[in-house]
């Protein structure tokens, strides 16, 4: 009968369980679903360790500590019978983040028995040697000083049962296959149990601290290098990234690796097959407070280190000085019992440098792009300066394609459609208006630019970037936005439908849409890594040129609204003239049709006031029409101002 106990799993004889608020249920699931998806899988943050269930060793790519543990495991029994139920505890005084708990045979070291968990909360089964339930752990790396579990004796139990712990206070401090107490089977002498546990784990060689800085001299002539920038010395440039090869011996049986660089956690460099990243075989130099690990490790994909270890690594030593982690070790060109992970060195590789950020010793995702060789490198090979490059030209060129189909060929299609429709009216190309074919070839062309661009990162990561954030979201969008307006264009309606005036608005709204899109999508890409651009100045000269853009089209924009009400002022001016000219000269045939019923005298008179020769009716009546019409034109404003005057003027001299 297993009875409930309180969360600190007090001792008691009897069998008890740890049940846990639902407020606790709930914190510890939210801290294990963060954890899961925050922490590095290679880091077992998750438990799962059952690759590791026979030495119970963390490849944490440091030794087990042989201090003595601040941890203890204890049962509430020393005497079992088959098929009873034991509690097990294990405590500390000082939290814990991770561990591994198996009930052995204490004269064969095989695992015994299953485990029944209280609290699936902290604590899960694992399957070891084919064994469902054989072995205990943690769910997170959340810290705890306390666990409680119970085993389950089998019906064909051995007569001695010993318990081992493997418990990890952090990272790179944790203790190996820690023995805990043996119980027998009733009935049975107690005899010294026959442990196995090995030894801790000591580093191939004892690393030593370097007397002074390397430096470039020699590159080319004793020794291979890799340097960013090319041509620095880590000797005089604290921002140099610097990483040597140096065969030794006669026969070239081992190499000497020198890798320098400013870093805050670790500095790496990989040898791979190929230029990404995958399948790498990896050495590193991480910083751990005041102190620095060597160790090699294997990369299976864009994924933590694996497997680090020391093996095969001697004459290691270790530098920091002004903000730069400095090691180096020596590696033989080919390995006893080599291991699939480790490459042999008389081949060609190409080399890859990288830095990043570390946390008691566990290693982060670089935070550049790593600096890669533009070309394989034979190690063993004669010595020559290599050089390398931190951003891949697939994505150099995919952001070159969007630059020039936003900033130029877009911007440039957008301004001639909105400002230049009226320029050359009468001017056809290929039987369309020149603004129009202009308009829809530069479009075209952005289209095309955009798709180009598009792909290329696809190329290059070969699936999706999980650590671009938003700006890869907005580049599916602008496509999406792009390949919509050539179709509505395509399907546009006739300018006199009365459905056209939807179909400028939506290709307006759209296209404004997408243009905006596209300039954040760029202003999001200017900062990533694969780019290398110099920040805040990319940043800066983007918002220059994204303000000019704006102003320029302002400016357009203003004139084109001056121009339009200057233009519709000056028709009503024209207007207003010809419709002067139109009254006056009905005006005059009002006066020459009444002056035909009056006395010949009084036609004379009112033709020599006229200036006209008196001739006949038909003559006066054609010339005093001409006389308007040439007068009119010349009619200024003052004139028309002052027209009815001159009529009443007329009017009295006719009479």
């Amino acid at each position: 009968m297993v009875e409930k106990c309180s969360p600190r799993c007090h001792r008691n004889p009897e069998l008890i369980q740890c049940v846990m608020s639902p407020v606790g249920l709930c914190g510890l699931l939210f801290i294990s679903v963060s954890v899961y998806y925050w922490v590095p899988a290679g880091c077992y943050a998750n438990g799962k360790v059952t690759k590791v269930c026979g030495s119970m060793e963390p490849h944490h790519g440091v030794p087990g500590q042989s201090a003595h543990s601040p941890y203890r495991l204890d049962t509430n029994t020393t005497t079992f019978s088959p098929r009873e139920r034991i509690k097990v505890i294990l405590s500390g005084t000082s939290y814990f983040e991770g561990f591994l708990l198996q009930a052995r045979d204490a004269a064969n070291q095989g695992t015994v028995g299953t485990f029944t968990l209280t609290n699936k909360n902290k604590t899960q089964l694992l399957t070891c040697n084919e064994h469902q339930g054989s072995a205990v752990s943690h769910t997170s790396d959340a810290r705890q000083t306390e666990v409680c579990v119970v085993w389950n004796a089998p019906a064909d139990a051995p007569t001695q049962i010993q318990f081992f712990v493997s418990v990890v206070a952090h990272y790179n401090v944790f203790w190996v296959k820690l023995p805990g107490p043996v119980i027998y089977q009733h009935g049975v002498t107690p005899h010294p149990p026959q442990s196995d546990t090995p030894p801790p784990v000591q580093p191939t060689t004892t690393p030593t601290i370097l007397t002074g800085p390397f430096t470039s001299d020699g590159c080319g002539q004793s020794k291979s290098c890799l340097l960013d920038p090319p041509g620095c010395d880590p000797k005089e440039e604290l921002h140099c990234f610097f990483l040597s090869m140096t065969t030794e011996g006669p026969d070239k049986t081992s190499v000497i690796f020198e890798l320098s660089g400013p870093a805050e956690g670790y500095v790496a460099f990989a040898l791979s097959w190929d230029t990404w990243m995958g399948n790498d075989d990896v050495y590193m130099c991480v910083k751990d407070g005041d102190r620095v690990s060597v160790s090699a490790a294997f990369v299976s994909g864009r994924t933590h280190p694996e497997d680090q270890s020391q093996v095969g690594l001697s004459s290691v030593s270790w530098r920091l000085a002004d903000g730069a982690i400095q090691c180096k070790l020596s590696r033989p060109v080919k390995l006893v019992n080599q291991e699939p992970a480790r490459y042999d060195l008389d081949h060609d590789y190409f080399l890859f440098l990288t830095s990043g950020h570390a946390q008691f010793g566990k290693v982060w995702k670089h935070s550049h792009q790593p600096l890669i060789s533009t070309h394989r490198k034979h190690i063993t090979g004669p010595p020559e300066v290599l050089r390398g490059s931190r951003g891949p030209i697939m994505m150099k060129m995919h952001g070159a394609l969007m630059l020039l189909a936003w900033m130029l060929t877009g911007s440039v299609g957008t301004v001639i459609a909105s400002f230049y429709k009226p320029d050359w009216p009468n001017q056809t190309l290929l039987g369309q208006k020149i603004w129009f074919q202009v308009h829809r070839g530069l479009m075209v062309l952005t289209v095309t630019l955009t798709i180009v661009a598009f792909c290329l990162p696809f190329f290059y990561r070969k699936g999706w970037s999980k650590h671009a954030g938003v700006h890869p979201y907005l580049g599916c969008c602008v496509l999406i936005l792009s390949l919509i307006q050539p179709t509505m264009a395509a399907i546009r309606p006739s300018p006199d439908s009365h459905r056209r005036c939807i179909f400028n608005w939506a290709h307006w709204g759209v296209g404004s849409v997408t243009e905006i899109m596209a300039v954040a999508a760029m202003f999001l890409g200017t900062r990533q890594s694969s780019l290398l651009l110099p920040q805040p100045w990319a940043t800066h000269v983007l918002i220059g040129y994204v303000t000019w853009l704006a102003s320029f089209r302002f400016l357009l924009l203003m004139h084109k609204h001056l121009y339009t009400k200057e233009t519709v002022s000056g028709s009503d001016d024209q207007q207003a003239i010809l419709s002067d000219q139109s009254e006056h000269r009905h005006w005059l045939r009002l006066q020459l049709n009444r002056s035909r019923d009056s006395s010949s005298g009084q036609e004379q008179t009112f033709a020599s006031l006229l200036g006209l020769s008196p001739v006949s009716a038909n003559t006066d009546t054609t010339l005093l029409e001409t006389q308007a019409i040439l007068l009119g034109p010349l009619e200024g404003r003052e004139a028309r101002e002052n027209r009815n005057q001159d009529s009443m003027r007329q009017t009295v001299m006719l009479q």
